[in-house]
């Protein structure tokens, strides 16, 4: 663009720049449908991956791209819970022993015979 059309010009003004000489890159449309019998169409580039879910604009919920099967839901692992990382590194019995000794201390008295050796 030349100096002098952009003398005068303030941030956020609207672009001098047109596109009757530029060609648009190919386009594809897909339609999508809603559970709750929303319809609607996004426009994407030809070349990109197809989307075969998208988010309602109207209830946000998952719309399906039509003509199109339902992906399969990834696997996930099941919660690990702090109980099964403990239970992976200690036996019951051994919680039991600490048990017995953490309770010992706490009323000051001494633990039977199954005392630790502390480290």
């Amino acid at each position: 663009m030349a100096e002098r059309v952009l003398r005068g010009s303030r941030l956020g003004a609207t672009s001098y720049e047109n596109e009757h000489s530029q060609e648009l890159a190919a386009r594809q449309r897909v339609s999508f449908e809603c559970p709750e019998g929303h319809q609607f169409v996004r426009v994407f580039a030809e070349e990109a991956e197809t989307v075969v879910v998208w988010e309602c604009p109207q209830c946000g919920r998952s719309a399906l791209a039509a003509n199109a099967a339902r992906p399969e839901p990834k696997k996930t692992k099941p919660v690990r819970t702090h109980w099964d990382m403990l239970m992976e590194r200690r036996t019951t019995a051994d919680l039991e022993q600490l048990l017995a000794e953490r309770l010992a201390e706490i009323r000051g008295t001494e633990p039977g015979p199954t005392k630790r050796k502390s480290a």
